[in-house]
């Protein structure tokens, strides 16, 4: 029964005030070395065990806090220079972009300019492409130019190097163009080294491939091949003769043995259209 009541009345002093009182001495017999100069005997053996590998921690531990404190001065000063350094990148990726889209522009422009000058005949006005039907073609897309500009429907629209299709639709600042690759376009061809004619049809599933079809070529001397360019016919209803449309690159008789169908490649890329230009005039005015 002693030892149990012994156990319960046992003292224990927490480790924070050990640590303090013996702090409390440390600083003391510190303040003593500091102070006295004639400190001997005990005090000074004390002082040699105690006092000094103390001062050496202190010293120790303020070298550590100073090189720490440096080491956060230097990474702040880092992240400082990586934010001014990402806002020079964003402002030179800015740049790029600018550049490049003016580059592609200027192409762009340049191609039109050789186009118009490829068709003097024609009267013609440029238009940016605003808008387009879902999915990787430009099937049918609108323009910025509308019957305020003198657009109306029917007119033709050129691109790269030949026809991309037919004004369907105005508005009084915009336009609907309904391209030769729609699954709905059909238009009058002609063969430009044979003058023979045929039937230019859109199928977009097939310009995945990179065609559009053409049919009913009545090419009795079989002179027609590969390779060769196909133009707007005179005989097309809405679209202006000699506007190329493409190059024939698959050729093959029908069953009847009478008639020829295939492919052309066409000549205007339709997966890129930022610019056209549109012959403001009608066919039914020029017949």
């Amino acid at each position: 029964m002693a030892r149990k009541g012994y156990g319960r009345n046992k003292i224990s002093i927490p480790s924070k005030y050990i640590f303090l009182i013996l702090s409390i001495l440390c600083v003391g017999m510190m303040l003593i070395s500091f102070t006295t100069d004639f400190v001997t005997g005990p005090v000074e053996t004390v002082a040699g065990y105690i006092i000094v590998p103390f001062q050496k921690g202190i010293a120790s531990a303020g070298g550590w806090l100073t090189g720490r404190s440096e080491n956060i001065r230097k990474i702040n000063e880092l992240n400082e220079e990586n934010r001014e350094l990402k806002e020079k990148v964003d402002e030179l990726t800015i740049q790029i972009n600018d550049l490049t889209r003016d580059k592609y522009e200027l192409a762009e422009l340049r191609s039109l300019f050789l186009l118009d000058e490829q068709y003097t005949d024609y009267d013609k006005v440029g238009a940016r492409v605003i808008g387009k039907d879902t999915g990787n073609w430009y099937s049918n897309f609108v323009i910025d130019k509308g019957s305020n500009d003198g657009i109306k429907t029917d007119m033709n629209v050129m691109a790269g190097t030949g026809l991309v299709g037919i004004v369907t639709k105005v508005g009084p600042n915009w336009a609907s163009v309904r391209s030769i690759i729609d699954d709905t376009s059909n238009l009058s061809g002609m063969v430009m080294s044979t003058s023979d004619t045929l039937v230019v049809s859109g199928d977009l599933e097939l310009m995945d491939e990179g065609y559009i079809r053409f049919s009913q070529l009545i090419d009795e001397e079989n002179k027609v091949i590969k390779g060769d360019q196909v133009v707007t016919s005179a005989i097309s209803n809405k679209y202006l003769p000699g506007i190329s449309v493409g190059y024939i690159s698959e050729i093959e008789t029908d069953a009847n043995n009478l008639t020829k169908s295939g492919y052309i490649t066409p000549v205007v890329d339709f997966k890129k259209l930022g610019t056209v230009l549109v012959v403001t005039e009608l066919k039914e005015t020029m017949d």
